[in-house]
């Protein structure tokens, strides 16, 4: 008897060992990771691959950890990039090109791409059978910040359509994008953009009906992407490198994977959010093809994004495509993951 109490006790011994070790590494493996401060445009399931890659952890696989926070709005994510508040922002591209025409010798590089759509749906009041763009005419729109990627989208799509945003139809941007749907449920305009899964909760609470999505109408653009000071870039090479890696992982398990694993995989970003409705929001952005394959910005995409910009009057010169974008992680993201 008292061999067999001298064998458990030595298994037990050597099982708490084993357990002490493996914990110890974790927080070693924890201590060793690189924090980067991520400063996101909004949270919404249009930026799924980004909470994959984190929940995945392709960002530890690279020495990473993500302290992630919420701009409310690319003006703000910049600026927060520029003043060193944050390392990376991911916003519309639009917030680098500003700030390279504006002359700024460190200027931001925009180094990997996620979205080639615009996000947004377009939510009435009333349920509509039937909807037509030109149902806008002479009805009050709350669409963003002027200046925005989205604003100037939509006002792409409704100049694609015969209507003229200055005249047929009043565009209120004095909503701030965190109030647009309260604004819209509770106030007087008829129409609104929302991201998922804001759009979906609306509808689910009977205060809107999901009549259009902005980006199957617009078609591609660089919608959002990721950039970082130029100087930021140069001196931490191999952050930017694996932060594009991890991405890149991210972008290729949203394109094999059903709405229904991604939703579940993601669920934690969005609290409160059920299953079900984000599953339908994946789904949402999985329709229009939303997501980019690879984190390239392609120069006829990044002209393409100019020619909204110019159109809503926001642009009066070109920037270098080679100067604020850089694809070179992004080619190496993929080469890698080929090899």
């Amino acid at each position: 008897m008292k061999k067999y109490l001298i064998i458990i006790l030595i298994i037990v011994v050597i099982i708490a060992g084993i357990t002490a070790f493996a914990l110890l590494n974790k927080k070693t493996d924890t201590q060793d990771l690189k924090t980067i401060r991520v400063n996101e445009v909004t949270r919404s399931v249009f930026y799924a691959p980004q909470y994959v890659a984190i929940a995945n952890g392709y960002f530890e696989e690279e020495g990473l950890e993500i302290e992630l926070t919420t701009g409310q709005g690319a003006d703000k994510v910049m600026t927060a990039v520029i003043a060193g508040q944050s390392d990376i922002g991911f916003a519309g591209p639009e917030a680098a090109i500003y700030i390279y025409n504006e002359g700024k010798e460190d200027y931001a590089q925009v180094f990997a791409q996620m979205t080639q759509r615009d996000g947004s749906f377009l939510v009435s009041k009333d349920p509509t059978d039937d909807f037509k763009w030109t149902d806008l005419k002479g009805k009050t729109v709350i669409p963003g910040r002027k200046g925005g990627v989205p604003y100037m989208t939509l006002e792409y799509v409704l100049k694609q359509n015969g209507i003229d945003p200055q005249k047929d139809l009043v565009l209120d941007d004095s909503i701030s994008f965190d109030l647009m749907a309260g604004a819209f449920a509770g106030g007087d305009a008829e129409y609104v953009t929302l991201f998922e899964p804001t759009a979906s909760a609306t509808e689910q609470a009977g205060k809107g009906y999901i009549v259009a999505s902005v980006g199957e109408e617009a078609g591609e653009i660089p919608y959002t992407a990721y950039f970082a000071n130029k100087s930021y870039i140069e001196q931490n090479p191999d952050v930017i490198q694996g932060f594009t890696n991890a991405i890149y992982k991210g972008q290729q398990y949203v394109k094999e994977h059903t709405a229904e694993e991604i939703a579940e995989l993601i669920k934690d970003f969005f609290a409160d959010t059920d299953v079900e409705m984000l599953t339908t929001s994946v789904q949402s952005y999985m329709d229009i093809d939303a997501w980019k394959s690879d984190p390239i910005l392609e120069e006829e995409s990044f002209n393409l994004l100019q020619t909204v910009m110019t159109e809503a009057g926001e642009l009066t010169k070109q920037a270098d495509y080679d100067k604020v974008v850089n694809n070179s992680f992004a080619e190496k993201a993929i080469g890698d993951c080929l090899n």
